[in-house]
């Protein structure tokens, strides 16, 4: 077996059939550049149709590979600025420390955020299409955990089977199946301890050629998506979605979106 992805990629393939290719209730446009320095430019802006409020954000990406330095920079209209700077197999004494160690059959992190501080580590091991793994956050100020979780998952190469376990009360699955080249379908179940509410869901992606897909999911809160995604021409792709309430369907309240992505 190759190596095992890491925790937060458990199950992401359901995930994606159930949050691509959507954009409820939000105008959206996305552009991406890059220079020929090789810095990428990652441009976003949005506007809700609800409240008519509208947002943005700018991510710089650059690398600098001879000294395994890169860095990343995020700002949004909300004055939000942050900067990270990642050095790959050298010491770093303030900010963030990642480290990873990856082989066949292991996948391990573990993350220092010096604020805190707190450790975040994660670990997955995997062995002939079996995964499991476990993910926590240890607040050193305060000396307790802050998260605690498990998994366990199949996977092979049209199926994949995703269980976990958040803090002993958040539990949680997921199933995805690529049953052609032209279907993918999913299911997620969730229940909290202690509590009688199940939530699931259903949703399915059916690419109609090579330029164009249509995606669609339903809840057990009868909330119905529906996606339909076009590329118009190498570079340039368009979301058009809508989200119908079913249990009030002639009260509104439905929402449509549409995003507008370029990459040069």
């Amino acid at each position: 077996m190759a190596v095992p992805p890491a925790y937060s990629d458990l199950g992401k393939a359901a995930k994606d059939i159930f949050s691509k290719g959507y954009g409820f209730g939000v105008v959206k446009l996305d552009l991406k550049t890059k220079s020929h320095s090789g810095v990428e430019f990652n441009t976003s802006g949005s506007s809700n149709t609800d409240t008519g409020k509208a947002s943005g954000s700018l991510e710089t990406k650059y690398k600098m590979k001879e000294l395994g330095l890169s860095v990343n920079q995020k700002w949004n209209t909300d004055n939000t600025l942050g900067t990270e700077v990642t050095v790959e197999d050298q010491v770093c004494k303030s900010g963030k420390l990642k480290t990873g160690y990856k082989r066949d059959y292991m996948n391990i992190g573990c993350d220092v955020d010096f604020e805190g501080p707190i450790i975040h580590a994660s670990a997955v091991l995997g062995y002939e299409g079996w995964l499991a793994g476990y993910q926590m956050a240890f607040d050193t100020a305060k000396s307790k955990l802050a998260q605690n979780n498990f998994a366990l998952g199949y996977r092979a190469g049209d199926f994949q089977l995703h269980t976990n376990v958040n803090d002993g009360t958040e539990f949680g699955g997921s199933i995805y199946q690529k049953v052609n080249d032209e279907l993918e379908t999913a299911v997620t179940l969730a229940w909290t301890a202690g509590s009688n509410n199940t939530r699931f869901g259903i949703a399915a992606k059916y690419k109609l050629d090579k330029d164009a897909s249509l995606s669609a999911k339903v809840n057990n809160a009868s909330l119905i998506g529906i996606g339909y995604t076009q590329s118009l021409r190498p570079g340039v792709k368009v979301t058009l979605s809508a989200l119908i309430d079913g249990k009030n369907f002639n009260a509104g309240g439905h929402k449509v979106g549409m995003g507008f992505e370029v990459e040069a």
